[in-house]
């Protein structure tokens, strides 16, 4: 993973605080012109293609109960200001619904019932993060595959958009991801964690778990699924709010 937020603390790790911080002040100079980041772009792009070609299906790791963590740090934001959320959290989620929609043949209002009502997979899995920690917990809730499966996917959809319920300086967050990764077995909408349903700073009612991917792919409080053919239309355009012009490369692959 090449991500300037990993490649930034490595920095820091190899050379010290004194000369990682130089290195630092060019990395930053450096991601601001387009050649640099085009450079970043490329190699996200082959890092993809090498990943998918070396591990194909395979699963991420899974873990036993006696290796989860007892303490599993809540990532990004961890509370959302939308009165209409702030409603359904007081309700128990009881009106909320999950919408799927863009290109399918079946557009699917699902309450959070009828997701528990599903197929469920349970899985304990480590989630890495890009500031430096790692967590191991346990997750439950359908593959997501099962929900595409029910809306029936058009022949032009390339990508799964994920629209959430939280701002991030005034920017609706997002997260996309491609349909090999939309269709993996371990690709599940969480409901519940370690046992318990997801509570609001771990992103409840719902967040995604795509297991073979970074946290920042993990989006949480998600409240639309759309399926397109393109990223480019969404906000910045990048796939996701922390690609848009910050620098993260959008296929997080471990």
């Amino acid at each position: 993973m090449t991500s300037p937020q990993l490649s930034r603390r490595r920095l820091l790790t190899a050379g010290g605080l004194g000369a990682g911080s130089l290195l630092l002040s060019g990395c930053d100079r450096l991601n601001g012109r387009p050649v640099f980041k085009g450079l970043l772009a490329d190699a996200g792009q082959l890092h993809m293609h090498t990943q998918r070609l070396i591990t194909g299906n395979a699963l991420a790791r899974e873990f036993s109960e006696a290796e989860m963590s007892p303490i599993f740090r809540a990532n990004g934001s961890t509370s959302v200001a939308d009165p209409g959320y702030r409603s359904h959290l007081a309700g128990g989620f009881v009106n909320w619904r999950l919408v799927v929609g863009g290109l399918v043949r079946q557009p699917l209002v699902l309450s959070l019932d009828a997701l528990k009502a599903l197929p469920q997979r349970s899985q304990i899995t480590r989630h890495d993060c890009v500031e430096g920690w790692s967590a191991i917990g346990k997750w439950q809730g359908p593959q997501l595959s099962t929900i595409l499966a029910a809306a029936g996917l058009l022949p032009e959809a390339r990508y799964a958009v994920f629209h959430c319920a939280d701002l991030l300086d005034g920017t609706p967050y997002y997260e996309s991801i491609d349909l090999i990764d939309a269709f993996h077995p371990q690709t599940i909408l969480a409901w519940r964690m370690n046992d318990a349903p997801l509570t609001e700073a771990h992103g409840a009612p719902l967040r995604l778990r795509v297991e073979r991917q970074l946290g920042y792919k993990q989006a949480k409080y998600v409240m639309r699924i759309e399926l397109a053919a393109r990223l480019d239309g969404f906000y910045g355009g990048k796939g996701g709010y922390w690609e848009d012009g910050r620098g993260y490369q959008w296929y997080a692959g471990m």
